[in-house]
């Protein structure tokens, strides 16, 4: 009987196997489909994207990868999304962790900016020391957390017409980080090809309403003069 039991096992978890593998076969052939579509790329792997960044939700856990890789362009910036992942302790509390990535290629770097949803984490955050921007905007205050490595920058970023645009219904929600030569946004869970254009659209336009004078301050002029 025992024997018995543990063949109905195996064979339950090879099945498992099976239908795993053939799901996850199944997705890359529906990426590779999207990505042709709109005249992108796709690659199942690639572990240089894992160093992207170091802040969250990079740079913690082990086992990091990077999958399901989507690179084309964007209002005419380099783009790429793709699914993060890695795991955290050990044993039975042995936990794996996606995290969707969307990012757009800046022309120049730029002081780290980073908007994040209020709630549970962001408030965590301010108790182990981060610096919480506010600003005129009441309503934006109580929606977003802002930490900037150069607190000057982020005032100019955030005006009022970029904060009036955040808080429309399709940026609600949503996490993002201007980040070197890039700007990316990150959420729960593996790629999401049916939310990727509306979260490149909402980076797009915080890039679209960086103040000119600081893409000048950091060397990249958006509009030169043209030379005769």
């Amino acid at each position: 009987m025992e024997a018995v039991l543990f063949l109905l096992i195996g064979a339950g978890f090879v099945a498992a196997l099976v239908v795993g593998v053939w799901l996850q076969r199944k997705r890359h052939a529906r990426f590779r489909e999207w990505a042709a579509v709109i005249g992108w790329t796709y690659e199942e792997v690639d572990r240089s994207l894992i160093d992207l960044s170091r802040a969250q939700p990079f740079g913690v856990g082990s086992n990091r990868a990077a999958t399901e890789v989507l690179r084309g362009t964007f209002d005419s910036r380099a783009a790429m999304s793709f699914t993060y992942a890695w795991t955290t302790g050990s044993g039975k509390s042995r936990s794996t962790h996606h995290a969707h990535i969307v990012a757009l290629a800046l022309p120049t770097y730029l002081p780290t900016v980073e908007v994040t949803p209020e709630g549970l984490g962001a408030k965590l955050a301010k108790l182990v020391g981060a610096r919480d921007l506010q600003f005129e905007s009441e309503a934006f205050n109580q929606a977003y957390r802002v930490a900037a490595s150069d607190e000057r920058v982020g005032h100019a970023i955030l005006h009022p017409r970029l904060m009036e645009r955040l808080l429309q219904g399709d940026a609600l929600g949503n996490a993002w980080r201007i980040d070197g030569t890039w700007i990316l946004s990150w959420s729960v869970g593996a790629t999401d090809l049916d939310r990727l254009g509306s979260r490149l659209q909402l980076l797009a336009a915080v890039v679209r309403a960086i103040p000119r004078h600081v893409w000048l301050d950091h060397g990249y002029d958006p509009a030169p003069t043209p030379t005769l």
